[in-house]
C-alpha cells in the first residue's frame, strides 16, 4: 500500500458546504434613475402648487360665499394662524405683496420659504441626489412656538395690523 497522502488531502480542508437554495449575493445596486423620473416629483408638486394658487387667484375669497369660514373663528371669535391665508394667496396670486402682508403676514413667510425649499428640491433632484428634511426637535418647537406668540398677539389690541 502506498503510504503517500490522497490528493484530497494534500490541497488543504474541505470546501464549505452551502444551503440549499440561491447562492447568497449582495443586493443588486440600485439602477439610476432618468432627469425626467427624478424631476417629476417637484415638478408635479409646482404644478398643484400653482393650480391652487390660480384658482385661489380667480376665485376670490374676498367675496362671501366662496371659500367656508374658519371653525376657530366662527366658534370663538379669535383668528387662528391660518386666519386670512387665502386673502394672502390671493394677493400674492395678483402681485399685491402688500396686501398679502396685511392678510396674513406668516403666509408669507411659508411662500417664501416654500419657493426656497422647492429651488433647492430641484438642484438636488437634478444631481440626482435626495433631499432630507430632517428638522431638530428643537426646530420644531421653534415653529410651534412662532405659530402659538404669533396667534396670541394677532388677537390682541396692540397686534390688531397682524389680523386679517
Amino acid at each position: 500500500m502506498d503510504a503517500s497522502p490522497s490528493p484530497a488531502a494534500a490541497s488543504g480542508p474541505p470546501a464549505p458546504v452551502l444551503p440549499p437554495g440561491p447562492p447568497p449575493c449582495f443586493p443588486p445596486a440600485p439602477v439610476p434613475r432618468s432627469a425626467v423620473r427624478r424631476l417629476a416629483t417637484p415638478v408635479g408638486v409646482m404644478a398643484a402648487v400653482v393650480a391652487a394658487f390660480g384658482y385661489v387667484g380667480a376665485v376670490d375669497p374676498n367675496q362671501p360665499g366662496h371659500y367656508p369660514v374658519c371653525p376657530l373663528l366662527r366658534l370663538t371669535g379669535l383668528y387662528c394662524p391660518g386666519c386670512g391665508g387665502l386673502r394672502s394667496a390671493h394677493a400674492v396670486a395678483h402681485g399685491d405683496i402688500a396686501g398679502a402682508l396685511g392678510s396674513n403676514a406668516l403666509a408669507v413667510v411659508g411662500y417664501a420659504a416654500f419657493a426656497v425649499f422647492w429651488v433647492v428640491w430641484m438642484v438636488r433632484a437634478s444631481r440626482g441626489r435626495p433631499v432630507r428634511i430632517g428638522l431638530a426637535p428643537v426646530w420644531m418647537w421653534g415653529i410651534g412656538a412662532v405659530l402659538l406668540i404669533f396667534t396670541v398677539v394677532r388677537n390682541l389690541p396692540f397686534g390688531s395690523m397682524l389680523a386679517p
